[in-house]
């Protein structure tokens, strides 16, 4: 492996503001809007967009693939997004969301050498990713690359980042962690506060009883906080997981994965700095392990 798993988990933290951008930018829920969608919360449009590269897909599939979102969630929003819109018109809707955004949040920096650079970088990686069981990130990878930098730097951050998820669920399923359970580990380990993780509608009774199948195992205390051995498991995890996403960086030299991060920071900085994205979020993206 060329890149440390420090190096792999800070391209992750520099890529996820690039992709997250279409999930809460005022022009994707105009372009959502535009298809039937309501925008009055942001799910409607999520599971519309996140999922259109696998075609109309079922409830059932949907969950498997998105893992940790309560089930009937899943059902609720997935059965009507393809009654409002096709897959097809949800990915042109995308696009089209993506463009204005970036558009508008990287200002100057749209068509400038230094966003080209990054892009071509980003995509090599991206096309280096095996995609054998990962079918969030193929179904992205087999559409077709935009002309634009800042679109094929956000297809790029999408197929990377799907890529990496679809690789935590093998982590997760490897550690014998359950769809309820990878929040309420994270809850456990500080991650984010549990109202944050609310968000993905699992009920009271499902989150109690996620949290007493992590307890009979000794990885959560009776308070729900991580005892000793559930943050070893977490971490397990979460190094698991790294490792799954670290072989498409090995397209890319050290030196030209260093340039690739300071390429990266003043755009991401311009996303981050309008407070578009949320401070915390179930992702745990501003944690750290130490497995190194």
């Amino acid at each position: 492996m060329t890149h440390a798993l420090r190096t792999v988990r800070q391209m992750w933290r520099l890529l996820e503001p690039v992709h997250a951008t279409l999930y809460y930018a005022p022009e994707a829920f105009e372009e959502a809007a535009a298809l039937g969608y309501a925008t009055d919360e942001r799910w409607p449009s999520y599971f519309a967009y996140r999922a259109a590269p696998l075609g109309p897909a079922g409830p059932q599939l949907v969950n498997a693939l998105f893992y940790s979102l309560s089930p009937q969630m899943v059902e609720r929003y997935t059965e009507q997004a393809w009654r409002t819109a096709a897959p097809e018109q949800v990915l042109k809707a995308r696009s089209a969301a993506v463009d204005r955004a970036l558009r508008k949040l990287l200002g100057d920096r749209i068509g400038s050498p230094a966003l080209r650079e990054a892009a071509e970088l980003t995509r090599r990686v991206c096309e280096a990713a095996e995609a054998a069981g990962r079918p969030i990130a193929a179904a992205n990878a087999a559409l077709p690359w935009p002309d634009e930098p800042h679109r094929v730097l956000w297809q790029a951050a999408t197929i990377l980042r799907e890529h990496r998820g679809d690789g935590h669920i093998a982590a997760l399923q490897a550690h014998g962690i359950g769809p309820a359970e990878p929040l309420v580990s994270q809850a456990a380990v500080g991650a984010a506060p549990q109202e944050v993780f609310s968000s993905r509608q699992w009920t009271d009774e499902e989150w109690s009883a996620a949290r007493e199948r992590l307890a009979a195992r000794g990885l959560v205390k009776a308070d729900g906080r991580a005892t000793g051995e559930g943050q070893r498991v977490r971490t397990a995890i979460e190094k698991l997981t790294d490792e799954l996403s670290a072989p498409p960086w090995d397209t890319l030299t050290t030196d030209e994965t260093a340039r690739l991060a300071e390429l990266l920071v003043p755009p991401v900085l311009d996303i981050v700095g309008t407070g578009l994205l949320p401070a915390q979020s179930t992702l745990g993206i501003g944690m750290t392990y130490d497995y190194e």
